[in-house]
């Protein structure tokens, strides 16, 4: 099926209808990098191959606990529309390899001859006779060593709670989800998580419950530029998560609800009131850029971690080996395309200087994107939980790979050691799942030609990432 390409074409006439308002271009801040070069390389060369991959089995079935209370404040109530509601895979609906594979990583042969060495390694190398609660103490040991390298919250598959959606019949989308509950969400990840003083105001949408003038946007902006570049560069990733999150909901907007059809399609209105330049009080572009930032960031992570899913002993299982192969090449070959970008983000200028000061530094960073992911677990829309976690998650992942240089580097050569680092298969599903996310806005935006300046690119292909169910879904809702 070709790519689904939506242009939204603005005419001149010199009001917020005809304005390239969203129109990106040049120079990243904090980075070097433009981006023109990132349209170029995503629409060209990445997009359509990530597309394909993400539809695969082992990418499209994620396990998740949506049931968790939240860890922060009392959620009052859920959100009741049906919009809201994520549909639970059925056990015989997920492939057995993926159901059975408790470390998700492997073949299941890996999986088995991998338990059996590290159990008579760690354990009967030791002492055959230690005792269970000792036993149980030293997986938990390994479980806090393995903790103390992610940041974000990975929720427990063995837990009972912990279901497998498919995320393809489950898409990201506008729920109907909104007022002070999901107002209380963005405001606590950014009042309370970015570093940033109570007396600095942030500046937010001119018609939200709260709203910031323009000196108050001059102080915030002062206020960042004086920071130092992780905590810049920090704020900048959750606003890029927070405008790709904006940005789809807009793409994917119930248009109409009526007895007799539901049409999903772009509600532009929505989108320039988040990004327009004039209705924003010049934040929209700002968090366009972000959004950039957090694509470089990531891709560079992709980049950064081929070395371990080149090992031989590592393989996408669900069961079907043949497939998997298939899908581990093409996989290879995603991450192969992502190492040729010619303008990465250079992580190295993160946490240099004192190492006590930067180790410190990091630690703090870590603990905030952390209790992000825990925020998560309060919003009150299933669905938006959903891709929330997922997201958060996603790039919590690629944090933790641009910080396990060394591991990575020191990844052995044979399967009979077990390597220091790892990727769970919850961190590698949401790795590849939320770059797609970024990669599916598809930031082409660009002006065409006088007399229909503006050409809106958001959308183009945001919808390709589920082409293969949307139809169904209209008329299973049709039929109902």
């Amino acid at each position: 099926m070709k790519p689904v390409v939506f242009l939204l074409l603005l005419q001149v006439t010199g009001s917020a209808h005809s304005r390239c308002f969203c129109q990106v271009k040049g120079d990243l801040d904090d980075c070097d990098c433009d981006v023109e070069t990132i349209d170029s390389f995503n629409n060209h060369q990445l997009f359509p191959k990530l597309q394909t991959l993400l539809e695969s089995d082992y990418f499209r079935f994620y396990k998740v606990n949506l049931n968790k209370p939240c860890p922060f404040w009392k959620v009052t109530s859920h959100c009741g529309l049906s919009d809201c509601a994520v549909k639970p895979c059925s056990p015989n609906e997920v492939p057995e390899g993926i159901r059975a594979s408790s470390h998700n990583k492997y073949s299941k042969a890996a999986n088995e001859e991998l338990e059996e060495c590290e159990q008579a390694k760690h354990l009967g190398a030791v002492d055959v006779s230690l005792s269970d609660e000792t036993r149980e103490a030293l997986l938990d040991w390994n479980k806090h060593d393995d903790e103390a390298e992610r940041f974000c919250v990975v929720d427990d598959e063995e837990s009972p709670d912990s279901q497998y959606v498919d995320l393809l019949l489950n898409p990201e989308r506008y729920t109907g989800y909104k007022g002070p509950e999901a107002w209380q969400i963005w405001n606590s990840i950014y009042e309370e998580n970015c570093f940033k003083p109570f007396t600095i105001k942030r500046p937010v949408l001119p018609n939200s419950f709260q709203c910031t003038s323009g000196s108050e946007a001059r102080t915030f902006y002062s206020w960042l530029e004086g920071q130092c570049v992780e905590k810049r560069a920090f704020y900048r990733l959750i606003s890029g998560l927070h405008a790709s999150i904006n940005v789809h909901l807009s793409a994917r907007y119930l248009l109409d609800d009526s007895w007799y059809q539901r049409k999903w399609g772009h509600n532009v209105s929505e989108f320039k009131q988040r990004f327009d330049s004039e209705l924003t009080a010049g934040e929209g572009p700002k968090r366009l850029r972000n959004l950039y930032f957090l694509y470089l960031i990531e891709l560079r992570a992709l980049a950064k971690v081929l070395p371990f899913f080149q090992q031989p002993s590592f393989r996408l299982y669900t069961g079907r080996a043949e497939e998997d192969q298939n899908h581990k090449e093409m996989l290879l070959d995603i991450l192969q395309v992502a190492r040729s970008f010619p303008l990465h983000f250079d992580e190295t200028s993160l946490f240099a200087g004192d190492e006590k000061e930067a180790a410190k530094l990091k630690e703090d960073i870590r603990l905030a994107f952390l209790n992000i992911s825990r925020i998560m677990d309060c919003v009150g829309c299933f669905k938006c939980r959903l891709w929330g976690k997922l997201q958060t998650q996603g790039l919590g992942t690629a944090l933790k790979i641009l910080f396990s240089e060394r591991q990575i580097e020191a990844l052995p050569k044979s399967s009979e050691n077990r390597p220091s680092f790892q990727l769970n298969r919850q961190e590698i599903v949401s790795l590849l799942n939320a770059f797609g996310r970024w990669v599916s806005v598809n930031f082409r935006l660009k002006t065409t030609c006088p007399l229909l300046i503006g050409v809106l690119g958001f959308c183009v292909n945001v919808f390709q990432d589920f082409h293969k169910h949307q139809r169904a879904e209209e008329l299973q809702v049709a039929a109902s």
